[in-house]
């Protein structure tokens, strides 16, 4: 019981502080304070998963994935509202509520730009959360919605059953850090946080959505069994006490102070943390709400104020180009300064070569603007009656602006990438990439310590890693540290594996742990696959022309071949250990399922492959063997149903010493 205690004790102080934290944006804990506390209820929740709550702070990190939305049939649906675009349309609403009651009063909120969710609740416990979808049925995102922070799991005075509803979006601060990561790992940047946000509530993976930042408001009650309220604002009231994050409204009853709030919001909009695209106004009074009804699409006694977008004219000075990390090249307009939705605007981005020639933008180009998602400036289009007549259509560069390597389109068409093996844009990606578990396996030599080692100037190649001093890895550690030691001992190991370990490290196109494998066996050793033509490497199993291609262009590059001469010169191992002898298994396909106990999933790999043969995820009509352990499921199941061989570990085990 004491222990019971103690995670619940632990659960409430946490919980606690994340209300602070998230919803009143007033922290009472340390960050560090929270995150031992957490760890710690972690660990005893796993130990002791019976004693885990359901309102645990650990659930909001994601659970398990799911292989498709449920569908949801709202209990009460989840309507929209009519939009109105002008200040004579917005009066014009006012004015019909007014005449049918003088004394209306009106609540106005911003209209936050996000997606539509219902969430649901039974004796205090959050039970399900669903998307808005039709407005009558949408799709279970409850998972999803456990990682979004403000959301309570637990309500104390709750009714029975409630249902409200609230607005998920994307922080304009998460839509920054989403954008640069995406831009790091060279894929395509979200246009603006409505379609982030909705993207990430959709995502299949808990832990996916986990890290996007997501936040909430709530903005009405859809159901509340037991519980009566007279007022929109008496009703938010209500919900702000139960701990959720509310719409912040204004309750006013004269025309001009609606039209003066609906400015101000628009006015106000650039310092909140979230993105608006306008204004809810609503009747306040739930009685006077059921009295004026609905239309067959909107209720009659709200409306929606849309803001236009704010668009002006500059013009495009200049275009550079950035590499990022994975190597892909991204252009950008710099633009004559621009006072543009409540900043100075002076870059615009181009995203790619497609989005340049389709909009024909060049360079002395007078251009319209306008903030994507009131976030990322961008280009709408060129006015073509101011075109300098000298201005020539802009095509990106074939050598990387960085190292002067050749740059080449990715495989589908929309972004250039840097070819060059030792480019400085990509060193520390193609660095981490290098000493990965699946290639060099370098333990010790993480994102943290390569990007020091890169700051201080003593790695500009991943070849660099083996001629690294002991003075230079010790400058990272206080003296005496055994942690310089061990780094070094891990690098000089790292020089022995095989070499099918260092043709997956070095990050050619398509070529991934299986294909260096198979390269490895079919070829002996790096310098014979360096000399093999593509007619030769199309000839091993698994390697097609466009692999091949990439694998020859490689290897053409004077960095590339810059990169093997040093590695070469450093001791590294370019030889394959495998021994090529029996190759029963050529050309038969394993799927391995289930908890294996005689041995582990990549011991069995290994032996299959050693073998000549090949490993696969799922099972299709190739598959000639399953190898079940327990719990095997789904696979074992169309395995039986294609009237493929099942294996147990013992039999598997017998075909291997046979």
């Amino acid at each position: 019981m004491e222990l019971k205690e103690k995670m619940d004790r632990m659960v409430e102080e946490l919980n606690a502080a994340n209300y602070r934290y998230y919803v009143l944006d007033d922290p009472t804990m340390d960050d560090r304070d929270y995150d031992l506390k957490l760890r710690e209820l972690e660990e005893l929740e796993k130990d002791h998963p019976e004693l885990a709550r359901a309102d645990s702070p650990t659930k909001r990190v994601g659970g398990e994935a799911l292989s498709k939305f449920e569908k949801v049939t709202h209990p009460v649906p989840l309507n929209s509202l009519q939009d109105v675009f002008s200040m004579e349309e917005l009066s014009d609403f006012v004015d019909r509520m007014l005449a049918a009651d003088p004394n209306t009063v009106f609540s106005v909120e911003p209209k936050i730009d996000g997606l539509s969710v219902a969430l649901e609740y039974e004796n205090g416990q959050f039970v399900r959360g669903a998307t808005r979808g039709d407005g009558d049925v949408g799709e279970d995102v409850t998972e999803n919605l456990r990682t979004i922070h403000t959301i309570p799991m637990v309500l104390d005075n709750a009714p029975e059953r409630l249902i409200v509803r609230g607005e998920v979006f994307m922080p304009k601060t998460s839509f920054r850090r989403l954008n640069r990561t995406q831009e790091e790992q060279g894929k395509p940047l979200f246009a603006n946080p409505r379609n982030a946000a909705a993207g990430s509530l959709r995502q299949l993976d808990p832990k996916i959505a986990a890290k996007r930042g997501l936040d909430i408001y709530v903005f009405n009650v859809q159901l509340a069994e037991g519980k009566l309220f007279t007022t929109h604002g008496e009703s938010l009231d209500f919900l702000k006490s139960l701990g959720f994050p509310t719409i912040p409204h204004k309750l006013l009853s004269k025309p001009n102070e609606i039209s003066v709030e609906v400015t101000r919001i628009d006015a106000e909009r650039e310092k909140l943390t979230c993105d608006i695209d306008g204004a809810v106004i609503k009747v306040n009074d739930l009685a006077q709400r059921e009295r004026l009804g609905d239309t067959a699409k909107y209720p009659r006694w709200a409306v929606a104020y849309k803001y236009p977008p704010e668009i002006k004219e500059t013009v495009v000075e200049d275009i550079v180009v950035q590499v990022g990390r994975t190597g892909v090249l991204t252009p950008k307009a710099v633009v004559s300064p621009v006072y543009l939705a409540g900043t100075t605007v002076t870059n615009a981005t181009l995203h790619n070569q497609d989005f340049i020639s389709q909009r024909d933008i060049r360079i002395g180009d007078t251009v319209k603007i306008r903030k994507a998602g009131e976030i990322i400036p961008e280009i709408l289009e060129v006015v073509l009656s101011k075109r300098p007549e000298n201005a020539v259509p802009y095509f990106l560069p074939d050598k990387c602006p960085i190292c002067g390597a050749k740059t080449e389109r990715d495989e589908d068409g929309a972004f250039l990438r840097c070819t060059g093996a030792e480019c400085p844009a990509q060193l520390s990606r193609n660095i981490a990439h290098f000493v990965s578990r699946d290639a060099m396996d370098i333990d010790g030599l993480g994102s943290a310590i390569v990007d020091a080692l890169i700051e201080k100037g003593y790695l500009k190649s991943p070849a660099d890693i083996y001629y690294l001093t002991p003075e230079e890895v010790g400058s990272l550690w206080q003296k005496g540290d055994t942690a310089a030691k061990k780094l070094l001992a891990a690098i000089q190991d790292s020089k022995s594996r095989d070499v099918s370990r260092l043709i997956y490290a070095l990050g050619i196109r398509q070529v991934g742990v299986k294909t260096g494998k198979v390269l490895a066996t079919a070829f002996g050793s790096l310098d014979a696959l360096e000399q093999a033509s593509v007619e030769a490497l199309t000839e091993v199993p698994d390697v097609g022309e466009v692999t091949a291609g990439f694998i020859a262009d490689w290897f053409a590059q004077p960095q590339s071949r810059h990169l093997l001469e040093r590695l070469r010169q450093a001791g590294v191992n370019f030889q394959s250990l495998r021994q090529v002898g029996d190759q029963r298994f050529a050309g038969v396909t394993f799927v391995l399922t289930g908890a294996l106990s005689r041995f582990t999933r990549e011991e069995a790999t290994e032996q299959i492959e050693n073998l000549g043969g090949k490993v696969s995820g799922s099972v299709s009509k190739k598959t000639k063997f399953v190898v079940v352990g327990e719990n095997a499921g789904s696979k074992e199941r169309k395995a039986r149903e294609l009237g493929i061989q099942i294996l147990t570990e013992d039999e598997f085990l017998d075909m291997i010493r046979e």
